[in-house]
């Protein structure tokens, strides 16, 4: 399951996210029980669900505005655009909204 600081953040308190935010600053500390890794020792690790994580491929037509706006958000937002639909799919009120 993947999560961001806004979807924890109904759920916790305010000193915990503020917990949190300072966490996210900090830089790791490598030692010899996690050593800090290449990219190359990084890409040999697999997916364990990948059967799971594999995504049909569709195509979609989207007003030109609408990807001029995903694209500001740079490399990655043909997954932004599908975690979107996600969540919009789910909310039956945007879905009538939407017919």
């Amino acid at each position: 399951m993947k999560m961001s600081l806004n979807d924890l953040s109904k759920e916790l308190s305010a000193e915990e996210l503020l917990e949190l935010e300072e966490a996210a600053k900090k830089k790791p500390v490598y030692d010899e029980d996690s050593p800090a890794m290449t990219p190359e020792q990084l890409m040999e690790f697999k997916r364990i669900n990948h059967q799971n994580r594999v995504k049909p491929t569709i195509s979609l037509r989207i007003s030109p505005a609408t990807l001029n706006k995903a694209k500001q958000y740079g490399k990655g937002y043909t997954g932004l655009l599908s975690r979107l639909l996600d969540i919009a799919i789910n909310d039956e009120e945007l879905v009538r909204r939407c017919i």
